[in-house]
């Protein structure tokens, strides 16, 4: 274990999606293999991908991966402050693990109660701080948003605090990398200018020896140090913050394989449930809304969301919900997680109003449930059989699920797993990342044998991790990065 303390280091972006949580992630696993004892941290995060810590409260997905390349059980700690959207107009906030409520942009963004937030995110810094060297820091957005420069509570406020040294991250792919990086520089207050010791060109296409002038003019116009151009990657398997990536994964039936029709909702949330199913060889997963596929698909999945009747409303309203029901009837595997498994149900309540002003609407019926939302949010991780083999997922939902009047188990509350016919209804995520599942869902249609032997997903992504810091370190240059954060 290295002694020698480093400064926090904060990846900062010229704008969104630019690849600051998978920079963050390879740094996580670099700085364990250089002999460091990092965790990652994100002061405030926007995403419906979400994880329980293993004390059962909530976090970003993003810092659930950042923590297991540095070979860390997850904490709040790591992502005090999440935002997870209801609509176009509020967001439910989550504070250390647990709901505080909902907000609209404006109450969350105006300066009465920053200082309460700030304070909290702060002091989870300080103690993941104290424990570990480096903090890997990742901002939010653009850097440049000066017109939220008194209420941020993610970029550069946060790197004062942590005394952290800077790196700007930008995309060369969405062109403008010149003035992004020259605007990004600029727009900091003088102080602010101070931190940003050095600058990461990423998602790169092509020879890199052909922007050599480029990195040359960047250092000149910004004065700050381009450390690495870091190549785009298609062979490394990291998890996606959020849903930009799914419109790349709207693909159509195949003709060999297990066709896996995932049903696109609009709020959708925790679609890293479907990663291990992606890479199966034996299987072709795609989201789709259209009602032809759903039908033609062996096996429909209805993700989580984030607003169940809103989606289960709109499932309804554009015929997906009948495709589903159509599709069962003729024989097809319907499978709900989440939110969607509640959809599965008779019916579904919301006397509370948690999710708005609709009380109530009906499911598509395929399981003898009834969910009735509830205020109080469920977040844990669990342990369970199934077919007498061990497993494991976590919960993160709104919702008690009961069984409906008339059946043997009437009123009593359903299991981890309910299975109907050509039916599974679960509020496990993480519940496909468990071969003995998987195995259960495509024996029925596989197509091909396949006596082949797989990584368990453990093994799968430590090696992804590690492909990923190799990449990383081929491109840009640890050794400078490192000299940074201790000089």
């Amino acid at each position: 274990m290295k002694d020698k303390k480093l400064h926090p280091v904060m990846l900062v972006g010229t704008g969104s999606d630019v690849g600051k949580s998978v920079l963050a992630t390879a740094l996580c696993r670099i700085f364990l293999q250089e002999g460091y004892t990092p965790a990652p941290f994100k002061a405030q995060n926007m995403a419906l991908n979400s994880y329980a810590t293993p004390d059962g409260l909530e976090i970003g997905r993003a810092q659930a991966v950042q923590a297991e390349a540095a070979k860390l059980p997850c904490s709040t700690d790591m992502n005090p402050l999440l935002l997870k959207p209801n609509s176009e107009h509020t967001t439910q906030v989550v504070l250390n693990g647990k709901p505080i409520g909902n907000r609209s942009a404006y109450e969350y963004f105006r300066k009465e109660g920053r200082e309460e937030l700030r304070t909290a995110v702060n002091e989870a810094f300080d103690r993941l701080a104290a424990q570990h060297n480096p903090i890997v820091m990742e901002g939010a957005g653009s850097v440049s948003e000066i017109n939220l420069r008194d209420s941020d509570l993610v970029n550069m406020p946060m790197a004062r605090h942590a005394g952290a040294d800077v790196i700007l991250v930008a995309d060369i792919d969405r062109g403008g990398v010149f003035a992004s990086c020259y605007g990004s520089v600029m727009l900091q207050t003088p102080e602010d200018r101070k931190r940003i010791k050095g600058i990461i060109i990423n998602k790169f296409r092509g020879d890199i020896r052909l922007f050599e002038e480029g990195k040359r003019l960047i250092e000149e116009i910004c004065g700050v140090p381009v450390l690495g151009i870091v190549p785009m990657f298609k062979d490394i398997v990291i998890e996606e913050e959020d849903s930009v990536e799914l419109e790349r994964k709207m693909h159509s039936l195949s003709d060999s394989k297990v066709n896996i029709a995932v049903v696109l909702l609009r709020h959708i949330s925790n679609f890293t449930d479907f990663n291990v199913l992606e890479r199966d060889e034996r299987v072709n997963l795609f989201y789709t809304n259209n009602t032809a596929d759903i039908e033609k698909a062996d096996i429909i999945i209805l993700p989580g969301t984030k607003a169940t009747i809103d989606d289960l409303y709109e499932l309804r309203r554009n015929g997906v919900a009948q495709a589903v029901i159509r599709a069962h009837r003729n024989g097809r595997m319907v499978i709900g997680i989440c939110g969607g498994y509640q959809m599965l149900g008779q019916m579904v309540l919301d006397p509370h109003a948690v999710e708005g002003s609709v009380p109530q609407l009906p499911g598509l019926g395929l399981l003898d449930l009834s969910t009735e939302m509830l205020p109080e949010k469920v977040t844990r991780q669990t342990e369970f059989l199934f077919e007498g083999a061990p497993c494991k997922g976590y919960e993160i939902h709104q919702g008690r699920t009961t069984y409906c009047e008339g059946t043997d188990k009437a009123g009593a509350e359903a299991g981890t797993i309910v299975m109907g016919s050509n039916c599974i209804g679960t509020y496990m995520h993480g519940i496909l990342d468990n071969p003995p599942v998987i195995e259960h869902i495509l024996k029925p249609f596989a197509r091909k044998n396949d006596d082949g032997v797989r990584m368990s997903i453990g093994e799968f992504k430590d090696r992804q991790y590690d492909l990923l810091a190799d990449h990383v370190r081929k491109y840009v240059d640890i050794e400078k990065l490192i000299n940074i954060m201790q000089s």
